[in-house]
Parts: C-alpha cells; sequence; structure tokens
C-alpha cells in the first residue's frame, strides 16, 4: 500500500504492485514500481478562487452544498482542469458558482499548507454583469461587507486567509 494515497496501489505502466521507496535523501516516500521502475509522482491539485467585488463594496460569498465544508461559505472558486489557463479558471468558476461576469483585478496571493495536497491561487475581481444565482454546489449566495462576513463559519484556513488578505489591500498583477 502506498504511504500518500491508497488510489495507487499499482502500476499503471506493467500492471505491478507499487511499494513506497525514499529515491533521495530528504525527500518524500514515493510510490515505486518494484518491477519497472515507475515512479508515480503524486503532484499537488490547484484550484482557484475570486474575492468578488461588486460596485457598492461587498464581496461574494456562497455557502457550500457540499463536503468538504458543508454548510459553510466561501468566496466562487473550484479546481483548475489540465491544461487550463489559471486566470481563465478563476473566471469561469466564478459564473459557475455565483452566475455573475467578473474581470480579475489582481493576485491577493497563493496558500498551500504542510500535508495538504491543494495550492489555492486567490484572485479580487470586479463584477462586470450578471445577476447572482447559486449551482448545485450551493446551498446560498450573499453579498457581504466585511463586517458582515460570518468569519467563524467560513469553510477553509485559505479562505479565510485570503479574505484577511484582500482587506489589507496588496494586490499582484494578473498576468
Amino acid at each position: 500500500m502506498n504511504a500518500h494515497d491508497p488510489a495507487f496501489r499499482f502500476c499503471p505502466a506493467c500492471g505491478a504492485a507499487l511499494e513506497s521507496r525514499q529515491l533521495k535523501a530528504g525527500e518524500p516516500l514515493r510510490p515505486v514500481c518494484p518491477q519497472c521502475g515507475y515512479v508515480h509522482y503524486l503532484d499537488p491539485k490547484v484550484a482557484v478562487g475570486t474575492v468578488i467585488v461588486t460596485a457598492e463594496e461587498k464581496i461574494v460569498l456562497v455557502r457550500r452544498a457540499i463536503e468538504p465544508g458543508y454548510g459553510l461559505w466561501v468566496f466562487p472558486g473550484g479546481y483548475v482542469d489540465r491544461g487550463e489557463e489559471i486566470t481563465v479558471a478563476a473566471i469561469r468558476e466564478a459564473r459557475e458558482e455565483s452566475g455573475l461576469d467578473v474581470r480579475l483585478d489582481g493576485l491577493i496571493n497563493i496558500y498551500s499548507y504542510p500535508g495538504r495536497p491543494i495550492v489555492v491561487v486567490v484572485y479580487k475581481a470586479s463584477l462586470i454583469s450578471g445577476e447572482l444565482r447559486i449551482d448545485e454546489e450551493s446551498l446560498e449566495a450573499g453579498l457581504f461587507s466585511r463586517s458582515e462576513i460570518p468569519w467563524d463559519r467560513l469553510a477553509f484556513r485559505s479562505t479565510h486567509e485570503a479574505l484577511e488578505d484582500f482587506y489589507t489591500g496588496i494586490l499582484h498583477p494578473v498576468r
């Protein structure tokens, strides 16, 4: 059994059972095929989020209808598809989860945590058009001023940290 992810038990090249091995000192254990030498690198998954700001200086939050974080609040976001430009993914996820078309104004920050496979890239975005709505992944959506944000009911550490960073006002240009 692989020490990292039990879903990867067999070599995709030859079908032999994978073993956990340390290939270089200081590196983590990796799934390796003892028969053909294939190494399966468990790469991180990239997610994007958008802190959408309205003309009234309110931000969009949606309450999750899925796990993890069922019933808790987040800004619109989701996974980047393989081969998809990260900025395109951010705009797509904003539209899918809120019904809103946005313009990316800048990068708030990038968040990653020890032992977690997800890297979260969060942008500040301005509302261009659309009508706020929910999709199948949300229970409700709302507009919040800073004082109205349900800080104790945010879904993820990255949500909380990105909103704090957003309110500090430091942005990096979108490329």
